[in-house]
């Protein structure tokens, strides 16, 4: 067997720069250190994050004290002003990707445009996104659901960073045609796009694909959509705890990617795990 792995598999910059915040915090802070929120979506990281002394805080006290730390997908900006009133110190680890989203958002939500948003409604981002579109906010994921809105007089539409770039390039296609006077804005992370394609490239050489990354991450279940729309069998595992290695003897080549959250150290268990069970042949990618 022959195993590929994607170059641009693991941490992109966001959640590289959230998980270093996290970890400067907890040797520069006394008292509790929190995130509001999972920081990010790998559950092995939040444990070793939770050694460190940082912990998970779901609900907003009326009081609190120590510091909390703003998750990487972002909140709503009301979040983030309660959160200041119970008296919590407050770091700010959004991904810039996703400041972006939001200042885009709060401008044009400031002259009375609606605010169209291409992403999953329950996901942490784009709940923070919603936040700022000020009560004129619609969540679609689907052609469908903007023929279901209203023509506005003045929108804006934006993606979810992590979304499929394929797609979100159907909607910009269809909005260009159907709805001219909306402005569409890039706001697919440079990062995500570029590892969609890969998984694109890497279906092209390969008998199979394992996707190594939290389950509750979107972005990698977007990479394992993408691998089987591309006709290839994906499996998804958190760890190499979870290789289904009978399913996978029978490939020739195997190709490994991961989602943004996903460590090196757990790419490489998976990767290791492999070798071991299918020693014939192995490559590392370019």
């Amino acid at each position: 067997m022959k195993i590929v792995i994607a170059t641009n598999a693991g941490f992109c910059m966001g959640v590289r720069r959230a998980v270093e915040m996290a970890i400067d915090a907890s040797k520069k802070y006394q008292g509790p250190i929190y995130t509001f929120g999972p920081l990010i979506h790998n559950p092995q990281v939040l444990k070793s994050l939770e050694d460190k002394g940082i912990t998970v805080l779901d609900e907003i006290p009326e009081q609190g004290n120590g510091t909390v730390i703003i998750r990487a997908h972002g909140i709503p900006p009301g979040a983030r002003k309660k959160l200041e009133h119970a008296g919590f110190n407050i770091l700010n680890a959004t991904c810039p990707r996703v400041i972006r989203v939001q200042s885009i958002i709060d401008r044009h939500s400031l002259h009375n445009f609606s605010s169209i948003i291409i992403g999953d409604k329950d996901h942490p981002e784009v709940v923070g996104l919603m936040g700022y579109t000020r009560n004129n906010g619609y969540v679609i994921n689907s052609i469908e659901q903007l023929k279901t809105l209203p023509v506005f007089e003045k929108a804006i539409i934006v993606a979810q960073t992590t979304q499929n770039a394929q797609f979100v390039n159907e909607i910009k296609n269809f909005s260009s045609n159907r709805l001219s006077h909306y402005t569409f804005f890039d706001t697919i992370c440079d990062s995500t796009e570029k590892r969609q394609g890969k998984v694109r490239q890497l279906a092209k050489s390969v008998d199979a694909i394992v996707v190594v990354g939290g389950l509750n991450s979107g972005n990698t279940r977007r990479l394992v959509q993408i691998a089987i729309q591309a006709g290839k069998p994906a499996y998804h595992v958190e760890t190499e705890a979870d290789l289904d290695l009978n399913a996978l003897s029978t490939a020739q080549v195997v190709g490994i990617t991961a989602g943004a959250s996903t460590p090196t150290w757990i790419i490489s268990k998976v990767h290791q795990t492999l070798l071991k069970r299918f020693p014939d042949q192995p490559k590392k990618a370019e």
